[in-house]
């Protein structure tokens, strides 16, 4: 018997058809790149950074739910986990960026760094280390998420409550190495676009979107399998409520930072920090960032303060569609100034490969989902929980 129940959504049907778009699509971006190459990797650059910020937002928020507990992290803790075990996919998909750096970063390029602002960070950015910090990031990355689900795999097999104590334990300094690992690698791989400008709050910056991005996936595909064992006789309308006002926190918080951010550069006025938020502000790009301002955070914040939307699972979950969408929009808006310059310029393979790469990562995650029960049953908190569900 399949362990996650029937249900009105048939994973096996969504998984043929996200790897026949992933690998049609793909291939036909693959085919393009030998017409411009140039063009095929900074879309795929853009494109990776969408997916893979799911996927470490995803390994945050389990390290968090074990880390002060809570019932909104009972309901949605296989599906995190899920997306932690994609983390080899998109291991193995870091690999054509490791081909087109040259194409994409202009430190690669020694007549770059020979200018006299960028000498002194030649040190660090250079290739061979470039690609030792990303196989750091990678090790530390994939040893945690092998660690939380192997034990919690070990729960499922019993109920010793030392294995709960253990994912506790190993989140408190897990969330540190995220953190460190997160904010260098946003660094690494998209500040070092453009090599002149720097900023001490663009990691934290990427961490709420990794976060939020992961949380409004998981919330949509709660949604869709609310109907499944085991999850059907549990959820509540209080556990959508519980999503409803994290994800308001992080709403909130991505904006506060994003502000700091803008606030400050703005009031320094800077010749080597405002170049940045000119070339985003200025010839089109600044109705991309009207939008954001308007659809990722007034009208998320102003909707999310209402009680009764966030206990209606279709609501949020609507909700939760247009904030996973427009996380795409924020990265463009960060990641293409630093390819086109002031003039919007949007290519078809910058829609494109986020549709391919994410039809093959979204075949690797529900093939995960399939191989677990929605719920950790043997979960001390999850039994207690069942049996006041039950109760009442």
């Amino acid at each position: 018997m399949n362990p996650t129940g029937a249900g009105r959504l048939n994973l096996d049907r969504v998984q043929r058809v996200a790897l026949g778009v992933g690998v049609v699509v793909s291939a036909v971006c693959v085919v393009a790149a030998l017409d411009s190459p140039q063009q095929f990797f900074r879309s795929y650059l853009l494109a990776y950074l969408f997916w893979m910020n799911l996927a470490l937002g995803c390994l945050a928020l389990v390290m968090l739910h074990h880390l002060v507990g809570g019932q909104w992290g009972m309901v949605i803790r296989r599906l995190l986990e899920s997306g932690t075990r994609t983390l080899p996919l998109l291991l193995l998909l870091f690999l054509p960026l490791v081909f087109g750096l040259q194409e994409i970063y202009p430190w690669t390029h020694p007549e770059k760094m020979a200018e006299p602002a960028l000498q002194h960070k030649a040190v660090y950015l250079n290739v061979p280390f470039f690609l030792a910090r990303a196989g750091i990031y990678f090790a530390v990355w994939l040893l945690l998420a092998y660690l939380l689900n192997r034990w919690s795999s070990r729960q499922d097999q019993s109920d010793q409550p030392a294995l709960g104590e253990r994912l506790r334990v190993l989140s408190a300094p897990g969330l540190i190495l995220y953190g460190l690992t997160a904010t260098f690698a946003s660094v690494d791989w998209v500040m070092s676009l453009e090599p002149h400008w720097f900023s001490t709050v663009y990691g934290m910056m990427f961490i709420l979107g990794q976060v939020l991005a992961a949380l409004t996936f998981v919330i949509v595909i709660l949604m869709l399998l609310s109907d499944r064992a085991p999850l059907a006789g549990f959820l509540r309308p209080q556990h959508f409520h519980d999503l409803g006002n994290l994800l308001l926190a992080f709403v909130m918080l991505w904006a506060y930072v994003s502000f700091t951010q803008y606030l400050i550069i703005w009031s320094g006025n800077l010749p080597e920090e405002i170049p940045w938020y000119l070339d985003r502000t200025g010839h089109g790009w600044q109705g991309i960032a009207v939008v954001l301002i308007v659809l990722h955070f007034a009208v998320p914040f102003v909707l999310l303060l209402n009680r009764p939307l966030k206990r209606r699972a279709r609501a949020l979950a609507g909700l939760a569609v247009g904030l996973f969408l427009l996380r795409w929009f924020d990265l463009f808006w960060i990641v293409s100034p630093a390819f086109y310059g002031a003039e919007v310029s949007v290519h078809w393979m910058d829609v494109a490969l986020p549709i391919g790469l994410g039809g093959l990562w979204l075949t690797v995650f529900f093939g995960q989902v399939k191989g677990r029960p929605l719920l950790p049953l043997q979960d001390p908190n999850v039994k207690r929980a069942l049996e006041e569900a039950s109760a009442a």
